[in-house]
C-alpha cells in the first residue's frame, strides 16, 4: 500500500513510530556496570492482549507474598515465544494478576520494556539486564550455536541477579506453552531441595557427557551417593535462597572452568547444572515439561507427543514453532502453539 495517499493510516503509523522510538523504559532495573547501548535489532510487533483478572478467591495481588514469580529471558530471536508463552499462563491462571515476571536480557533496550508494555499493558513485570561478561571465557561451543549465547547462562546467576525479596521462581523457557495454572507448579513441596523439575530416569544419561569424563575416576566421582537422572533445565522451580545460601553459582562455574580445559559435555548450559544437582532434586509430574517438541537437534524432526495428561508443551530441540509456521512447513504440533501467538506482521499491522 502507499501511506502518502491515505491520512487514514497516519494515526497507526504515527503510533507505530512512537513504539519504535519509545525511550521509556518500564518496570527495567539496571544491573552491573557492563550496560549495552541500545541495539537496532529488529523487535516484532504484537497484538494487544486481553485484560485477566483475578478471580473472587484469590489472595491479594498488592501482598509480596503472594505474587508467583516467573524468570523468562527476552531475545530478539525467541521474543516471540516468550510472548506466546506469557499469554498461555496468564489465560490459564486462576490468579493472573498475582503472577509477577521477571524477564532477562543482554542488552538495555527501551524498546524491549515498551513492547511488553503495550502488549501486555496490565502485566506485573521486572526487565533485568545480564552482564555478558559474567560468563565470559567461561562458554565452550555444544552442538547447537543457540546453545551457546551468554543469555542461555543466565538461569545460573538467579541468585545474583534477582532481589533479595524474591525467595522462589519457576524458570522458563522462550518455547513453552501452559495449558494448567501455573500456581500449581510454583507450589509444590520441594521437601528441602534446591530445585523442583520433572525427571527422566529413563534417558541415557551418559550421553550428555564424553567419554573423557566417565573415564576419569575422580570426575565421574562427583555423583557418588546419587542416583542421577536427566532433568529439561528449561522448566524448573528454583529456591532462590538455597541456591544463594549453597553457593550453586559457583558450583556450576567450576564445572565451567573444567569443560573449557577438558571438555566433559556436549550441550551448553545443561550439563554443568546436572553435574551439581542430578540426583538431588525435588521431581515433579512429566505433566509439567512435555518436552522435545523441537525435534532432535540435527535434523529437528517433527515429534509426536508422550502419552498422559500435559500441563506444559516444552518444544525444546531444534525446531520452534514460530519459525517451521512461518516457512509453511509446521509439525502437527506446531498447530497448539498457533492460539497464543500475538505476532503480527508490520504490514498487517498498517492494514488494520
Amino acid at each position: 500500500m502507499a501511506f502518502g495517499r491515505s491520512s487514514s493510516h497516519l494515526p497507526l503509523l504515527l503510533g507505530l513510530l512512537s513504539l519504535l522510538f519509545h525511550q521509556t523504559a518500564i518496570g527495567v532495573r539496571v544491573l552491573g556496570s557492563h550496560i549495552q547501548l541500545p541495539s537496532d535489532d529488529y523487535i516484532p510487533v504484537f497484538r494487544e492482549a486481553p485484560a485477566f483478572r483475578n478471580s473472587y478467591s484469590c489472595a491479594s495481588q498488592n501482598e509480596p507474598k503472594n505474587r508467583i514469580h516467573i524468570v523468562m529471558t527476552l531475545d530478539e530471536n525467541y521474543i516471540r515465544g516468550t510472548m506466546a508463552a506469557v499469554l498461555s499462563m496468564l489465560q490459564h491462571s486462576t490468579c493472573p494478576e498475582n503472577l509477577f515476571f521477571n524477564f532477562l536480557c543482554l542488552h538495555a533496550q527501551p524498546i524491549i520494556s515498551s513492547t511488553i508494555k503495550s502488549t501486555f499493558p496490565y502485566l506485573n513485570f521486572d526487565v533485568y539486564y545480564f552482564d555478558s561478561t559474567r560468563v565470559q571465557g567461561k562458554i565452550s561451543k555444544s552442538i547447537r550455536q543457540a546453545l551457546d549465547q551468554p543469555l542461555n547462562y543466565a538461569r545460573i546467576y538467579l541468585s545474583e541477579i534477582l532481589p533479595q525479596d524474591v525467595h522462589r521462581v519457576i524458570y522458563l523457557d522462550s518455547d513453552i506453552i501452559v495449558v494448567d495454572d501455573i500456581a500449581k507448579l510454583y507450589e509444590v513441596d520441594m521437601e528441602d531441595k534446591v530445585v523442583a523439575a520433572p525427571e527422566y530416569c529413563q534417558a541415557n544419561f551418559t550421553y550428555y557427557f564424553t567419554d573423557e569424563f566417565w573415564k576419569d575416576p575422580v570426575l565421574s566421582r562427583t555423583f557418588e551417593g546419587r542416583t542421577p537422572c536427566y532433568f529439561n533445565t528449561g522448566v524448573m522451580v528454583v529456591d532462590v535462597d538455597k541456591w544463594r545460601k549453597g553457593s550453586y553459582t559457583d558450583k556450576v562455574e567450576e564445572w565451567m572452568i573444567i569443560q573449557k580445559q577438558r571438555r566433559i559435555y556436549h550441550l551448553g548450559s545443561l550439563p554443568p547444572i546436572l553435574l551439581v544437582l542430578a540426583g538431588d532434586i525435588k521431581a515433579v509430574d512429566h505433566r509439567w515439561n512435555q518436552h522435545g517438541l523441537g525435534g532432535d537437534n540435527f535434523e529437528g524432526k517433527c515429534r509426536a507427543l508422550h502419552p498422559g495428561p500435559i500441563s506444559l508443551l516444552h518444544w525444546s530441540g531444534k525446531g520452534k514453532p514460530w519459525l517451521r509456521l512461518d516457512s509453511k512447513k509446521p509439525c502437527n504440533i506446531d498447530h497448539l502453539w498457533t492460539p497464543y501467538d500475538l505476532y503480527r506482521s508490520t504490514r498487517a499491522a498498517l492494514e488494520e
